[in-house]
Protein backbone atom coordinates (compact mmCIF):
# COMPACT_ATOMS: atom_id res chain seq x y z
CA UNK A 1 0.00 0.00 0.00
CA UNK A 2 1.28 3.90 -0.93
CA UNK A 3 0.24 6.87 0.53
CA UNK A 4 -0.10 9.63 -1.77
CA UNK A 5 -0.63 12.83 0.63
CA UNK A 6 -2.45 15.97 -1.17
CA UNK A 7 -2.14 19.14 0.74
CA UNK A 8 -5.99 18.71 2.68
CA UNK A 9 -5.81 14.65 3.39
CA UNK A 10 -3.96 11.62 2.73
CA UNK A 11 -5.23 8.91 0.93
CA UNK A 12 -3.86 5.21 1.20
CA UNK A 13 -3.38 3.80 -2.68
CA UNK A 14 -3.98 0.19 -3.59
CA UNK A 15 -2.03 -2.06 -5.85
CA UNK A 16 -3.88 -0.67 -8.75
CA UNK A 17 -1.40 2.52 -8.28
CA UNK A 18 -1.62 2.90 -12.23
CA UNK A 19 -5.02 2.94 -12.46
CA UNK A 20 -5.83 4.87 -9.41
CA UNK A 21 -3.36 7.83 -10.74
CA UNK A 22 -4.60 7.82 -14.09
CA UNK A 23 -8.11 8.84 -12.89
CA UNK A 24 -7.33 10.91 -10.01
CA UNK A 25 -3.86 13.08 -10.08
CA UNK A 26 -2.88 15.96 -12.16
CA UNK A 27 -0.70 16.15 -14.84
CA UNK A 28 2.53 17.42 -12.29
CA UNK A 29 3.10 15.87 -8.68
CA UNK A 30 5.91 15.25 -6.07
CA UNK A 31 7.92 12.32 -4.61
CA UNK A 32 9.76 12.84 -1.18
CA UNK A 33 13.21 12.38 -2.73
CA UNK A 34 12.50 13.68 -6.73
CA UNK A 35 9.88 16.55 -7.98
CA UNK A 36 8.51 15.01 -11.38
CA UNK A 37 6.55 16.07 -13.87
CA UNK A 38 5.39 14.70 -17.72
CA UNK A 39 7.14 15.77 -20.33
CA UNK A 40 4.46 18.90 -21.34
CA UNK A 41 6.01 22.32 -21.50
CA UNK A 42 3.54 23.79 -18.76
CA UNK A 43 4.51 20.99 -16.49
CA UNK A 44 8.08 20.98 -17.44
CA UNK A 45 8.25 24.74 -17.10
CA UNK A 46 6.61 25.27 -13.58
CA UNK A 47 8.75 21.70 -12.08
CA UNK A 48 11.70 24.63 -13.71
CA UNK A 49 10.48 27.75 -11.94
CA UNK A 50 9.63 25.63 -8.97
CA UNK A 51 13.16 24.66 -8.53
CA UNK A 52 14.33 28.09 -9.72
CA UNK A 53 16.39 26.10 -12.11
CA UNK A 54 18.36 27.14 -15.62
CA UNK A 55 16.50 25.39 -18.29
CA UNK A 56 19.84 25.20 -20.13
CA UNK A 57 21.22 22.99 -17.55
CA UNK A 58 18.45 20.38 -18.90
CA UNK A 59 16.32 17.31 -16.45
CA UNK A 60 16.76 13.95 -15.88
CA UNK A 61 13.35 11.48 -17.91
CA UNK A 62 12.77 8.54 -16.32
CA UNK A 63 10.93 5.52 -17.92
CA UNK A 64 9.81 2.27 -16.51
CA UNK A 65 11.17 0.59 -19.91
CA UNK A 66 13.07 1.76 -23.12
CA UNK A 67 10.42 1.77 -25.16
CA UNK A 68 9.02 4.85 -23.22
CA UNK A 69 11.99 7.09 -24.20
CA UNK A 70 12.89 5.57 -27.65
CA UNK A 71 10.90 8.16 -29.81
CA UNK A 72 13.08 11.24 -27.60
CA UNK A 73 16.48 9.64 -28.45
CA UNK A 74 18.10 8.95 -31.78
CA UNK A 75 19.61 5.01 -30.80
CA UNK A 76 21.43 5.03 -34.12
CA UNK A 77 23.67 8.25 -33.36
CA UNK A 78 25.65 5.36 -31.06
CA UNK A 79 27.55 2.35 -31.74
CA UNK A 80 25.67 -0.86 -31.01
CA UNK A 81 28.15 -1.78 -28.45
CA UNK A 82 27.73 1.80 -27.18
CA UNK A 83 23.63 0.88 -26.69
CA UNK A 84 24.15 -2.56 -25.58
CA UNK A 85 26.09 -1.25 -22.82
CA UNK A 86 23.57 1.63 -21.70
CA UNK A 87 20.64 -1.16 -22.32
CA UNK A 88 22.31 -3.54 -20.13
CA UNK A 89 22.52 -1.62 -17.23
CA UNK A 90 18.76 -1.21 -16.92
CA UNK A 91 16.68 -0.70 -15.04
CA UNK A 92 19.17 0.34 -12.55
CA UNK A 93 20.97 3.91 -10.74
CA UNK A 94 22.48 4.73 -14.10
CA UNK A 95 21.52 7.75 -16.00
CA UNK A 96 23.15 8.03 -19.69
CA UNK A 97 23.46 10.95 -22.34
CA UNK A 98 21.80 9.93 -25.32
CA UNK A 99 21.56 11.64 -28.73
CA UNK A 100 18.64 12.88 -28.63
CA UNK A 101 15.57 14.51 -31.37
CA UNK A 102 14.90 17.77 -32.44
CA UNK A 103 11.58 17.25 -30.83
CA UNK A 104 13.07 17.78 -27.02
CA UNK A 105 12.12 20.76 -25.45
CA UNK A 106 15.52 22.82 -25.00
CA UNK A 107 14.02 22.76 -20.67
CA UNK A 108 14.31 19.22 -21.25
CA UNK A 109 17.56 18.55 -22.95
CA UNK A 110 19.16 22.01 -22.01
CA UNK A 111 22.26 24.00 -23.81
CA UNK A 112 22.70 19.77 -24.88
CA UNK A 113 22.27 17.89 -28.25
CA UNK A 114 21.41 15.08 -25.26
CA UNK A 115 18.53 13.60 -22.97
CA UNK A 116 19.35 12.43 -19.60
CA UNK A 117 17.72 8.98 -19.25
CA UNK A 118 17.42 6.32 -16.62
CA UNK A 119 15.42 3.50 -16.68
CA UNK A 120 13.71 3.25 -13.18
CA UNK A 121 14.36 -0.05 -10.84
CA UNK A 122 12.12 1.65 -7.87
CA UNK A 123 8.61 0.07 -8.33
CA UNK A 124 6.79 3.11 -7.26
CA UNK A 125 8.30 5.44 -9.72
CA UNK A 126 8.22 2.64 -12.55
CA UNK A 127 4.68 2.67 -11.68
CA UNK A 128 4.43 6.77 -12.05
CA UNK A 129 5.54 5.91 -15.34
CA UNK A 130 3.18 3.64 -16.22
CA UNK A 131 0.94 5.63 -14.93
CA UNK A 132 1.73 8.73 -17.22
CA UNK A 133 1.79 6.56 -20.29
CA UNK A 134 5.26 7.27 -20.96
CA UNK A 135 8.84 8.99 -19.09
CA UNK A 136 8.44 11.75 -16.63
CA UNK A 137 10.90 14.16 -15.66
CA UNK A 138 12.63 13.41 -12.11
CA UNK A 139 15.05 15.94 -10.61
CA UNK A 140 15.83 16.04 -6.40
CA UNK A 141 13.09 17.69 -4.25
CA UNK A 142 14.89 20.99 -3.49
CA UNK A 143 15.38 24.38 -4.87
CA UNK A 144 18.23 24.75 -7.23
CA UNK A 145 21.94 24.74 -4.90
CA UNK A 146 20.05 23.71 -1.55
CA UNK A 147 20.79 20.03 -0.52
CA UNK A 148 17.98 17.48 -1.54
CA UNK A 149 15.20 16.41 0.83
CA UNK A 150 15.09 12.22 1.55
CA UNK A 151 11.75 13.09 2.95
CA UNK A 152 8.55 15.05 2.98
CA UNK A 153 9.48 16.82 6.13
CA UNK A 154 12.53 17.33 4.90
CA UNK A 155 11.10 20.07 2.24
CA UNK A 156 11.11 23.78 2.64
CA UNK A 157 7.62 24.77 3.39
CA UNK A 158 6.82 26.91 0.25
CA UNK A 159 8.56 24.37 -1.83
CA UNK A 160 5.96 21.58 -0.40
CA UNK A 161 2.52 24.09 -0.45
CA UNK A 162 3.18 24.91 -4.09
CA UNK A 163 3.18 20.51 -4.56
CA UNK A 164 -0.10 19.22 -5.80
CA UNK A 165 0.72 16.26 -3.87
CA UNK A 166 3.45 13.77 -3.19
CA UNK A 167 3.88 10.21 -2.53
CA UNK A 168 5.21 8.81 0.39
CA UNK A 169 7.42 5.62 0.07
CA UNK A 170 10.66 4.41 0.73
CA UNK A 171 13.22 6.12 -1.78
CA UNK A 172 15.85 3.09 -1.34
CA UNK A 173 18.92 3.22 0.59
CA UNK A 174 21.31 4.85 -2.30
CA UNK A 175 23.27 7.89 -0.28
CA UNK A 176 24.27 9.16 -3.56
CA UNK A 177 22.17 9.97 -6.93
CA UNK A 178 22.60 8.18 -9.89
CA UNK A 179 25.17 8.20 -11.84
CA UNK A 180 25.60 9.94 -15.33
CA UNK A 181 27.73 8.57 -18.29
CA UNK A 182 27.89 9.89 -21.92
CA UNK A 183 26.63 7.02 -23.95
CA UNK A 184 28.51 7.87 -26.79
CA UNK A 185 31.83 7.28 -25.18
CA UNK A 186 31.29 5.97 -21.84
CA UNK A 187 32.74 8.95 -19.83
CA UNK A 188 31.57 9.39 -15.98
CA UNK A 189 30.43 12.65 -16.40
CA UNK A 190 28.56 12.41 -12.68
CA UNK A 191 29.63 10.04 -10.04
CA UNK A 192 27.34 7.76 -8.31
Amino acid sequence: MTLLQFADRQIAVPPTLIDWLTARMDRSLAAARALVADLDAAALARLLALKQRPAAKGMIVIAARPAQVDRYLRWSALAPERRDQVLASWPGPNTWLIPCTDAVPHGLRGDHDTLAVRITAHPVAAALCEAFGGPIVSTSANRAGAPPARRIGDLADDLRDALDGWVEGDTGDRALPSVIRDARDGRIIRPG
